[in-house]
């Protein structure tokens, strides 16, 4: 017999059908939760679910729980640990994670502006902005005017550092990860150092012997963009 707790299973693309004692009334509940954010769980170093945030919750609560090895989650994108509130039925517990990890901004933006006939519904938010009067000159003399020409600033800066972006932010997710779960063992400080400096040969190197699920996590993290 396997020594493996219920709900232990590998990690990767999960639904529904795979939740022991779940049903099909929750797949209401589970598209309420964005499916952009991915988030993977760990039962001491042994990697459990990667998933998005209902998927794993409902993992994570059949799980039997470990007084020696705590279950810890981790939200992909910032390396950081989350708390799910896992009280409750499976509807429940759906129901609080939509609250609480809301969708990207990007799926929610709604027009505060009113619509002329025949407008496109461009999803903008009105934010106030505070220029020198001839920063607003100049916008305004812009074609389509200030909000036009904002947001080409703005997309022109983000198609100009968008991979400097995502390579910095996927190094900070695989620090916050590995000061968590890898902050004892041994070579974290020079492995830290290999990071930040950019050496994928010699952080990779330093990290080899680490436990497999946590070296292989803290790598795709870090690469996965680059691989």
């Amino acid at each position: 017999m396997s020594s493996r707790p219920v709900g232990y299973f590998h990690p990767g693309i999960l639904t529904a059908v795979i939740y022991p004692g779940t049903n099909g009334g929750n797949a209401v509940n589970m598209a309420m939760i964005s499916m952009q954010r991915i988030f993977t769980a760990f039962q001491g170093q042994r990697r459990l679910v990667s998933g998005t945030a209902g998927e794993v919750a409902l993992v994570v609560k059949r799980v039997a729980p470990r007084s020696d090895e705590a279950i810890i989650v981790f939200s992909d994108a910032t390396g950081r640990s989350i708390d799910f509130d896992l009280r409750g039925g499976d509807r429940e517990v759906l129901a609080r994670l939509a609250m609480q990890i809301p969708p990207p901004a990007e799926e929610t933006e709604a027009p505060t502006e009113p619509r002329g006939r025949g407008r496109p519904k461009l999803g903008v938010v009105a934010r106030e902005v505070t220029l020198l009067p001839r920063h607003w000159e100049w916008l305004n003399a812009q074609p389509g005017g200030a909000s036009v020409a904002l947001r080409k600033l703005v997309e022109d800066a983000r198609r100009a550092s968008g991979d400097k972006d995502r390579e910095r932010q996927a190094r900070d997710a695989a620090y916050h990860f590995m000061s968590t779960m890898a902050g004892n063992l041994a070579q974290f400080e020079e492995a830290s150092r290999a990071l930040f400096a950019d050496d994928r040969r010699r952080f990779t190197g330093l990290i080899a012997d680490w436990p497999a699920d946590i070296r292989d996590h803290i790598v795709k993290l870090a690469y996965s963009d680059r691989a």
